[in-house]
């Protein structure tokens, strides 16, 4: 096989992959995408050593496949999670709250949970904060070595929500993704404005 058909053979599993993972995740559940591209890719009966797409090529796949067969579900999903991030974030305003992830990026599918940034000195402040005002809430497992501590809430209509608390000083900080992206943050006035214009 020549350089060229192994650069096209590769190009086509990349996206049988991406495809099939974006899948996954808006069927499924799926919500980490090394995840879902590990099981796709295992689906297709494809080896461990196959080429796997980026982040971005199944976020891509994952929009497309929203658009075509989960439209009028997806927009209004997201419509509900943008609805809830803005009361939770009104709530949360002391910690400078800033929403990430699918609900900002307009990807929110049946599925999804919202991400809230915090920022402030000490994550026990925030579960103190929680308790004062009744809120039950959970310990979950970081997923950046950033964050002090990630507490998981149920908020209005069993919207999962996770607030990922990071030290003050990172506000200042781009988070990225695992492929060197940055990943995106908005204020509660950008969220507002986002609800507004949705």
């Amino acid at each position: 096989m020549s350089s060229r058909q192994l650069r096209q053979r590769n190009l086509q599993q990349r996206t049988l992959i991406a495809s099939a993972a974006a899948r996954l995740m808006a069927e499924d559940g799926i919500t980490d995408l090394a995840l879902a591209k590990r099981k796709a890719a295992r689906n297709l009966g494809l080896p461990d050593s196959v080429a796997m797409p980026d982040d971005s090529e199944v976020e891509a796949e994952l929009r497309t496949y929203q658009r075509l067969f989960q439209h009028e579900e997806q927009e209004a999903r997201n419509l509900h999670l943008l609805r809830a991030a803005v009361r939770l974030m009104a709530t949360m305003e002391r910690f400078n709250p800033y929403l990430s992830g699918a609900v900002l990026e307009g990807m929110a599918g049946r599925f999804t949970e919202i991400d809230i940034q915090l920022f402030t000195d000490s994550a026990k402040d925030v579960e103190i904060f929680l308790l004062n005002e009744s809120i039950a809430f959970r310990h979950s497992v970081p997923r950046s070595d950033r964050a002090e501590a990630v507490l998981t809430l149920v908020a209005d209509d069993d919207v999962i929500a996770n607030l990922v608390i990071y030290p003050r000083d990172d506000e200042r900080i781009s988070f990225k993704t695992r492929d060197g992206r940055v990943r995106e943050r908005a204020r509660l006035h950008e969220v507002n404005l986002l609800l507004a214009a949705s």
